[in-house]
């Protein structure tokens, strides 16, 4: 784990980032989205991305969540909401792009074995070839779904109350 990297060997049973904002680690990208509670209880209910209309009432319901947090000086909540955002855009991505959700072509090899979690987690087919990419994959509905999370998401991740909450935060709590 890097010096402020995300640290998967909390218990995430137990520790409740509400209470102990102390240990939360923003990460890379998506990190710790399903992990960090009671945040991931608080949000997850609300992500869909089946279509761009139920995305966009997604979408809707999750930036407001990330906009409470905000008002609340709860960082954490504000920076997993930005994160259900991102892989809102992030999984309808994929779907737009290989309707079945597989990326890789499968094998009988297991590549990401003896790779520490997060490298072991996802398809065990990772370093396989790519599957071919759908024709429609710029326009289909799972495109469109990802075009509405891809808003909100940018419009989360550069709102300045949420840049001037994440400075504290580290500055707070990350070792210098």
């Amino acid at each position: 784990m890097t010096k402020n990297g995300f640290n998967y060997a909390l218990d995430f049973t137990s520790t409740d980032f509400r209470q102990q904002p102390h240990l939360y680690r923003i990460g890379v990208g998506e990190q710790g989205v399903l992990l960090v509670q009671p945040y991931k209880s608080e949000i997850l209910p609300h992500w869909r991305f089946k279509t761009a209309q139920v995305a966009l009432a997604s979408a809707q319901k999750i930036y407001a969540l990330f906009e409470e947090y905000l008002a609340q000086q709860d960082f954490v909540g504000a920076d997993m909401a930005r994160k259900f955002l991102q892989m809102g855009f992030t999984r309808a991505r994929r779907y737009a792009n290989h309707k079945g959700g597989r990326k890789y072509q499968a094998s009988d090899t297991d590549h990401s074995a003896d790779k520490p979690y997060p490298y072991s987690s996802g398809s065990a087919h990772k370093g396989n070839a790519v599957l071919p990419q759908e024709e429609d994959a710029l326009t289909n509905e799972k495109a469109q779904a990802a075009a509405v999370f891809k808003e909100f998401w940018f419009r989360a991740k550069d709102h300045p109350e949420y840049f001037r909450q994440k400075q504290w935060f580290k500055e707070q709590y990350y070792e210098q």
